[in-house]
């Protein structure tokens, strides 16, 4: 337990110290300082005729209420949680080949496996903070929005909405470790995550049918924010979800063990 105590620490100690971790926290925090921003121009017409932009974005808000804030806060939660944490597990994974001191890594007394899962550890803590977040930040936006339509029983059916949507979207990052793992970099990575992005999106508006066992769109579904006529997800969804996890774990695991690094 020594090795895997002094492999967590590493990789928390790098995480801490990099600017990468603070500049993740700003940018979700930003994003949903925007969405505030966006609710309060659909609140006051006024403000959102004198900008084209915003004008475009407010259009699709039919009323500025914590009912419609909700929606897109899921929304937001889960396009962002597949986005910051692939980008997160990109850099955990992928800066040992780019700084080429994967060798030293590898060298250490230390199994690679343990490595492999203090990685997995760390990627998990930083995405669930950046989730976190987003969500408090999101939460501080509404109020200071002033928005109707508060409720007790409304925000907590949201936040568990929320929470378990976007857990299901952030333990889909494993397949995202294992690319970054083989391809030793970001490029393909990166292309990768934006390959899901699009393909999830695609799989609602062209192929429905195939939401429920796509890994990626099944929190969609979960959520409803797909729509009422959307399919719902099985037990053969979360099982799917599921696997496709375990097994973008174990691969990564397995590349890091068996594979030649030199």
């Amino acid at each position: 337990m020594k090795e895997f105590y002094a492999a967590l620490h590493t990789e928390f100690t790098k995480v801490l110290k990099s600017r990468m971790l603070w500049v993740t926290i700003l940018f979700f925090a930003f994003i949903a300082l925007m969405m505030g921003m966006i609710m309060l121009a659909a609140k006051h017409p006024e403000i959102a005729n004198k900008s084209a932009i915003l004008s475009t974005k407010t259009s699709f808000i039919s009323q500025a209420s914590w009912f419609a804030y909700n929606g897109l806060l899921i929304q937001l939660g889960l396009v962002l949680g597949v986005l910051g944490p692939g980008i997160v597990v990109i850099w955990i994974f992928g800066r040992e080949y780019s700084d080429r001191v994967i060798k030293d890594i590898l060298a250490l007394p230390v199994s690679r496996g343990k490595i492999v899962v203090a990685k997995f550890l760390i990627a998990l803590a930083w995405s669930i903070l950046l989730i976190i977040v987003l969500y408090g930040t999101g939460l501080i936006a509404g109020f200071a929005v002033k928005l109707d339509g508060w409720s007790k029983e409304a925000f907590s059916n949201n936040i568990v909405k929320f929470s378990l949507s976007s857990l299901m979207t952030i333990v889909l990052f494993t397949p995202v470790a294992l690319v970054t793992s083989i391809s030793r970099g970001y490029l393909l990575p990166m292309g990768f995550l934006i390959l899901i992005l699009i393909i999830t999106q695609l799989s609602f508006v062209g192929l429905p049918g195939i939401t429920p066992y796509f890994p990626w769109a099944i929190p969609g579904i979960y959520s409803g924010v797909a729509g009422p006529f959307s399919p719902k997800p099985g037990v053969a969804s979360y099982i799917i979800l599921g696997l496709t996890s375990v097994l973008g774990f174990i691969g990564t695991a397995a590349w890091w063990r068996y594979a030649d690094q030199h």
